[in-house]
């Protein structure tokens, strides 16, 4: 493995919401021996010296991903890892593949954590496969994007987590394992063995593991569930903001709606809204993707404001400036209705639909997961709160996942809204931000905050969103995950200080 000390002793985050002092930055990347395998399990040794080299000196250590994060979730004061370089991927043969496994080969697709989801895109259409859903950027590193929680508006799907099966984690200087579902086996006894890993098969331990943040260890390696390659058939629609949508906003009854779709009554797979408070002609703007066979010929989105499809509200709302109070609604209208246009009957693969890898100015961003029935009552809150705390300067975003299985992740409800609220960078916001946050508490209105997106946690607050059984569960499988005390030291951070996920379990494993 290839080690490059930078000798960097400052870090900032890429959508520069912070600056941490670190005390070093690595360069982490693979040989290139001929031998993927080789290469890999090569890999494995380095970061085994590294967490070793860690624990000696009493250093933390930290994995990077994409930097996507708004918050100090990925940061810590000691060794920042940057494991893009990390990007290897495998086709998974018949002998790798547990005789239990329902599925074939095919549908499998092994990703070094370093693989970012543009990667996979394009290295799985070449296969004829594709990614069941993504984020609406794609700059993320595969397990960056798994780790936090990372989602699209795919409303019968989930999230990344939901469509990783198998995980390689490398626990301490002596150990790693193959983690996977006791009731999903995926990998064969002797891929694991090809990957000198511990077969290890546990529900309880790989559900906590999906979203850890980095706080389980090292995941070098991913075991992700793919579809055949398929298109969107994709519309952008002007609809009005009446009882009608807001009906099918807290139902996704497709059925019976009276809202006009471009298929009729056909449930999309892809389902989101956007709200701009300011606009005058009371109209919301509503995108439905359907999923359709792959078939050629067919003529890919085109860009022609260098914004895609799929792209969501941080791809142009850092283009405004914090304004003055009276001129905010017009400059938030002027910007919308120049960069977030309606389009109609346009098709492409999911990685030619969300294909944005780069921030665009310097934005901030909240997502609240909220169960799908109290959606009306979040939207009248935001509202109300705009009126007394704002002018807000940015956009409502709506969308809308299938209940995940990991046991932080934060889309949690069995049908779960991500309320988006996107905005400049600015005090105003961060203060809207808080008293928003604060009017959900007070409501009763029960919400999570996405991991990679700015949020105000703390112990108590974590435990009420997730339950004391959740929370405690986590713990016990980090603890059973990683075994070694010295070495979970080494993955813990202030963050989880913050909100006490360094702590041991209260029953012991």
């Amino acid at each position: 493995m290839i080690i490059s000390k930078t000798g960097a002793k400052s870090w900032t985050n890429r959508h520069e919401t912070f600056t941490q002092n670190i005390n070093d930055l690595y360069n982490l990347a693979n040989q290139d021996s001929g031998d993927v395998v080789d290469d890999y399990n090569d890999a494995t040794k380095g970061i085994q010296s590294i967490i070793k080299d860690a624990i000696a000196s009493g250093k933390t250590l930290r994995i990077l991903g994409g930097e996507w994060s708004w918050t100090k979730i990925a940061a810590t004061d000691g060794i920042l890892l940057n494991t893009k370089p990390l990007n290897l991927s495998l086709a998974i043969g018949r002998d790798d593949v547990s005789s239990g496994y329902a599925k074939t080969p095919d549908d499998l697709y092994f990703a070094q954590c370093g693989v970012s989801v543009k990667e996979l895109n394009d290295r799985l259409k070449k296969r004829k496969r594709s990614l069941k859903t993504t984020g609406a950027s794609n700059g993320q590193t595969i397990v960056g994007g798994m780790s936090t929680g990372t989602h699209g508006a795919a409303i019968d799907v989930g999230s990344i987590p939901d469509y990783v099966v198998g995980l390689h984690i490398i626990t301490s200087p002596t150990r790693h394992i193959w983690l996977e579902r006791k009731s999903y086996p995926v990998a064969s006894d002797s891929f694991a063995e090809i990957l000198n890993a511990e077969l290890v098969r546990d529900d309880d331990m790989f559900n906590a593991a999906l979203v850890s943040f980095g706080s389980f260890g090292f995941i070098h390696g991913v075991m992700l569930e793919t579809d055949p390659l398929f298109l969107y058939q994709a519309f952008r629609l002007r609809v009005p903001m009446d009882n009608n949508l807001f009906s099918l906003m807290e139902t996704l009854d497709f059925t019976n709606t009276a809202v006009s779709l471009p298929n009729g009554h056909e449930r999309p797979y892809h389902f989101q809204a956007l709200i701009n408070q300011y606009d005058t002609s009371n109209q919301a703007y509503m995108t439905v993707m359907y999923k359709r066979p792959y078939k050629t010929p067919y003529t890919p989105p085109a860009m022609t404001t260098g914004i895609a499809p799929g792209d969501d509200a941080p791809v142009f709302i850092g283009k405004i400036t914090q304004a003055l109070p009276a001129i905010v609604p017009g400059a938030v209208n002027a910007l919308v209705g120049a960069s977030y246009k309606p389009y109609s009957d346009v098709w492409g693969t999911h990685g030619e639909m969300f294909t944005n890898t780069d921030t665009h100015g310097k934005v901030l961003s909240s997502a609240l997961g909220v169960p799908i029935n109290y959606v009306n009552q979040v939207r009248q809150l935001f509202v109300a709160v705009n009126k007394s705390k704002g002018p807000f300067v940015g956009v409502l975003a709506f969308r809308y996942v299938r209940g995940t299985q990991a046991t932080l992740g934060f889309t949690r409800f069995p049908n779960t809204c991500v309320i988006e609220l996107d905005s400049v960078f600015s005090n105003e916001s961060m203060n809207f931000y808080t008293n928003f946050w604060n009017e959900m508490i007070k409501q009763g209105i029960p919400f999570t905050f996405h991991w990679g997106k700015l949020l105000d946690l703390n112990k108590t607050t974590l435990r009420t969103m997730y339950t004391d059984a959740k929370v405690e569960s986590w713990l016990s499988a980090r603890y059973a995950v990683m075994k070694d005390v010295a070495s979970m030291h080494v993955f813990t951070n202030d963050f989880m200080r913050q909100i006490s996920l360094d702590v041991l379990p209260s029953v012991p494993v």
